[in-house]
């Protein structure tokens, strides 16, 4: 019996159908399972589509090589134990983050997040000293002050070599804090280098409580001098500068006083908005205190828009390697405003603004979304800021120096005094 041609050509064109859903249907189980290995594995892994700008390119990149990568870390390292999907996971977003090269752009886990705001609210564990990159070598910025750190013994400018005998080299700055913390009572060795080479020094952690404001007065030649020492600008700095500041107001207005001397030594910074606030108490209204400059956004200019307390007192700013950041915009806008004289040391020379970002599940991310000029336009990154008045402290490496010792606090005072 002849089929009719059309019969036999659909017969033909389903059965040519049927073979090609095969054939494809095949491969596309084959590639399924070439290219979803990361299944297979001992975990769930959840993808989250991005919320890019709208004008954003998109780029082509291929993540079969992580995916590759991370199925044979799981399958062939020798230590089972090892394998932390979690910590693969936060190490892969750091090496991502860590890519732009930028020491203060940087991913935290949600302990290091929780660490970092303890941090800036005044309170932690650890050894009380802020600590910095330089030459990508971990120096110390400033020990706090009474810390367990001054207390051994480190110094403003150590570079941290080793801890407990483990070499930094290549470590971040996170990596560092988080092998020099631990709880109340128990001891880190720091390994510092120094002029003199190096050194071990034994500390024993403890918790560590920073106010930012400290209002003591000295006398200088039969004067009474304000002294006023800013160790941060925290969560709690505001607050604590406002109670200070009406303090200092009511004793120059009773001529109490002959001046202020404001110690930013050793000062690591925190937010910019802060060292505003507090620029703002020696300014005019409507002086510029800082320009920010950014790719992403418009430029932005910080200008004093309260009356402050303290316009006509006398001022000196003390400063040192140790003074950065926030301390760095609050004493150049007043050395270019002509407010104040700078005396000490040349300052450590950051001129980033970052953001804190908080993440899913607890996770951070500080990021640099510009960079900070003074209001003279000058940007002190690198090269900080050179003081009017270059004194420089004499210290034994083991010793702290007292007021009197102080030869940088003296020289303010005796500046004060003579300033009308």
């Amino acid at each position: 019996m002849k089929l009719p041609t059309k019969r036999i050509t659909d017969i033909l064109l389903y059965l040519s159908i049927g073979i090609f859903l095969f054939g494809s249907g095949y491969k596309l189980a084959e590639w399924k399972i070439k290219n979803s290995s990361r299944d297979q594995l001992t975990y769930t892994v959840f993808n989250a589509q991005n919320n890019l700008p709208k004008d954003t390119k998109a780029e082509n990149v291929d993540f079969g090589l992580f995916w590759d990568t991370w199925e044979k870390v799981e399958q062939k390292y020798v230590d089972r134990g090892k394998i932390d999907p979690q910590k693969m996971f936060y190490g892969s977003i750091k090496g991502m983050v860590a890519s732009v090269e930028d020491p203060y752009t940087f991913f935290l886990t949600p302990e290091e997040n929780t660490q970092s705001k303890a941090d800036l609210g005044g309170k932690f564990e650890g050894i009380g000293a802020q600590l910095g990159l330089k030459e990508n070598r971990i120096v110390i910025i400033a020990p706090l002050k009474d810390s367990p750190a001054e207390n051994a013994g480190v110094l403003s400018g150590d570079i941290i070599t080793k801890v407990d005998g483990e070499s930094t080299e290549k470590w971040t700055l996170l990596q560092t804090v988080s092998k020099i913390r631990g709880d109340h009572g128990t001891e880190v060795i720091l390994t510092v280098a120094r002029a003199s080479g190096e050194k071990d020094i034994p500390i024993i952690r403890q918790e560590i409580k920073v106010p930012s404001v400290e209002l003591t007065y000295e006398k200088k030649n039969g004067k009474t001098v304000a002294y006023l020492r800013l160790s941060q600008f925290g969560d709690t700095t505001n607050s604590e500068w406002e109670s200070a500041a009406t303090e200092i107001a009511n004793k120059w207005n009773n001529k109490e006083i002959a001046g202020l001397v404001l110690d930013v030594r050793g000062n690591p910074g925190g937010y910019l908005d802060s060292s505003v606030f507090i620029a703002s108490e020696f300014l005019e209204q409507g002086k510029t205190v800082v320009k920010q400059e950014t790719t992403n956004s418009d430029d932005r200019v910080y200008t004093v828009k309260r009356k402050g307390l303290l316009l006509d007192i006398p001022l000196i700013v003390l400063i040192n390697q140790g003074s950065a950041s926030a301390s760095e915009i609050l004493s150049g806008a007043l050395r270019d405003h002509k407010r104040a004289t700078l005396v000490g040391q040349k300052s450590f020379g950051k001129g980033s603004v970052q953001e804190a970002l908080d993440l899913q599940d607890g996770a951070g991310l500080h990021v640099t979304i510009a960079k900070w000029l003074l209001p003279n336009g000058e940007w002190i990154n690198g090269k900080g800021i050179e003081p009017e008045v270059m004194v420089e402290n004499k210290v034994d490496e083991d010793n702290t120096l007292t007021n009197e010792q102080d030869a940088q606090l003296q020289k303010a005072l005796e500046l004060v005094i003579t300033r009308k």
